[in-house]
């Protein structure tokens, strides 16, 4: 479940492996270049931590992070 705090979306995803993390990021970069909304992200080993805000707004969750979320989840529900 994505999270709001401190004017960001914000959710941890854990995978099987460093291999399967790192595919997920490469999937939510394309997303990402898709929508040209870029996340704030971090990866160690298994673990992804994603934020989400739009800078152009101020720095505030609006419906292009809710929107980028949601095909965040798409991704990893058609998986």
């Amino acid at each position: 479940m994505w999270i709001e705090q401190d004017n960001k979306l914000k959710k941890q995803f854990q995978f099987k492996d460093f291999r399967q993390a790192f595919a997920f990021m490469t999937q939510v970069a394309l997303l990402a270049e898709k929508y040209d909304h870029h996340p704030w992200w971090a990866n160690v080993y298994n673990k992804v931590e994603i934020e989400l805000c739009t800078h152009d707004a101020g720095n505030i969750v609006t419906d292009k992070d809710r929107k980028l979320a949601q095909e965040i989840d798409n991704l990893l529900a058609s998986q």
